[in-house]
């Protein structure tokens, strides 16, 4: 999820460069070990303050529950683990800076986070340089692991692609829903919400459909209705919005309160139960999203109950996500030991890894988890499952 690539790469750059001329010191010492030599040393790199505080909040409070529970059950190999937290402050340069620190004092063997896009692809090149493996829990762009066509060795991710959760919904609209006409609505502060639209209407007009008008918002305006009225006029068969929780719950509220009936369509950063409370359970009739996991699976119990323990709230994506990059770190390093190179081929070969979200296998050639995807229908509030996308191996 989330957002510019050519700030992010010049902050790589700026630091990269930094460290090239010796200002930053200690990197890249495989085999160091920092603090007591009976810990596990691991580093968290979280939007902790910040325009995107709560996300990365939320994706260090799954990530931390892992951790927790892995201590708890004894560790690894007698080790307990240790987070070292830096906060990434929501800026690419500051990602940067936090994952520097985090490799050359503290000496971590591997990072998770940050959660948006922008910032992981800013610090994959320190990261790189060092050997240090990054899991990004939430980064759903396709470049954060792939760069002209060459999959970067130590950036991974627990998350699906935007292309994948795009084509989903185009093709859902097309069979699912018979819909012939479509409406995007996009967040044009978002390259979150402009990939996904642009993927989409590819899809959907490939399947038959036709998308007949495209609008745009800003990620925090408050009042659509001008904008919605016109979209309107429309009439599609369904209007997608890749957007967030926040704008989300308002736009659907809106546009339920100008009259407009047709199905609202959306992706995986709708998944936050405050969307209710924002729409309200009546407006969200007649909507769906994709996700990486419905409450209702067996599978996805345990975790959901010992987040709810933890923290006495429900998780969100962030969550979900930030907890399934935790058993992803831990797998690693049970198999990869003390070694960045063992931990980063470990977290190349996961095969069928219970997470919280599922099982995932992990795609050495873009390093993206082959995982399923489900479409979540809201009736009178409740969440319930539409459909579920097997895997693509």
């Amino acid at each position: 999820m989330l957002f510019g690539k050519k700030k992010a790469r010049l902050a790589a750059m700026i630091v990269g460069g930094l460290m090239a001329c010796g200002i930053f010191t200690g990197c890249g010492e495989q085999g160091s070990s920092g603090g007591n030599s009976d810990e596990i040393i691991v580093g968290s790199n979280f939007e902790m303050t910040g325009n995107h505080a709560q996300y990365g909040t939320n994706a260090s409070n799954g990530f931390k529950l892992a951790i927790k529970e892995a201590n708890d059950a004894g560790g690894i190999n007698g080790k307990k683990i240790k987070i070292v937290e830096a906060d990434a402050k929501s800026e690419a340069a500051e990602s940067v800076n936090a994952a520097t620190k985090l490799i050359s004092d503290d000496k971590v063997k591997i990072l998770v986070g940050p959660a948006v896009t922008a910032n992981v692809i800013a610090e994959s090149d320190v990261a790189a340089q060092n050997k240090v493996s990054v899991i990004a829990p939430a980064a759903t762009n396709p470049d954060v692991t792939v760069e002209n066509g060459e999959v970067k060795p130590y950036i991974f991710r627990s998350c699906f692609i935007d292309p994948q959760q795009s084509n989903v919904m185009a093709e859902f609209a097309a069979k699912d829903l018979n819909a012939k006409t479509a409406v995007l609505y996009l967040d044009s502060s978002s390259d979150y919400s402009k990939s996904l639209g642009k993927i989409f209407k590819e899809k959907f007009e490939a399947a038959g459909g036709q998308v007949v008008m495209e609008e745009a918002f800003l990620a925090k305006d408050q009042d659509f209705k001008a904008t919605l009225t016109k979209i309107q006029t429309a009439n599609a068969d369904v209007i997608f919005v890749p957007a967030y929780y926040e704008e989300v719950g308002k736009i659907v509220k809106q546009a339920r309160e100008l009259g407009i009936t047709s199905a609202i369509l959306g992706t995986d950063g709708w998944d936050d139960t405050k969307v209710i409370d924002i729409a309200g359970k009546d407006a969200l009739n007649n909507t769906f999203f994709c996700t990486h996991y419905f409450e209702g699976d067996p599978n996805v119990q345990k975790f959901l109950e010992a987040y709810k323990k933890e923290y006495n709230t429900d998780p969100n994506v962030f969550a979900a996500l930030g907890y399934d990059a935790g058993k992803m770190l831990i797998d690693a390093v049970q198999r990869g030991g003390d070694d960045t190179e063992k931990i980063r081929e470990s977290i190349e070969t996961i095969k069928d890894l219970q997470v919280g979200t599922g099982k995932i296998t992990m795609d050495a050639k873009t390093h993206n988890p082959i995982k399923g995807i489900v479409v979540i229908e809201t009736k009178d509030g409740v969440r319930e499952l539409k459909t579920t996308i097997a895997p693509e191996n």
